[in-house]
């Protein structure tokens, strides 16, 4: 294989070796405020009375 195959396999591993750590990294940075996760939870709440009622027809 020429040189520049070994180039550019070298190149795709690093490629996916470095997104894998900048995930890895980035994986815990993902805040939700307290008002957000509120809404989220009155909102699924809402959807299953809704569906409730709608089982109880």
């Amino acid at each position: 294989m020429p040189w520049y195959g070994w180039l550019f396999i070298a190149l795709a591993l690093g490629s996916i070796v470095g997104s894998l750590l900048l995930l890895r990294d980035n994986a815990g940075s993902n805040r939700v405020s307290p008002q957000t996760i509120a809404k989220v939870k009155e909102r699924e709440a809402q959807l299953r009375r809704e569906e409730a009622e709608d089982d109880a027809r």
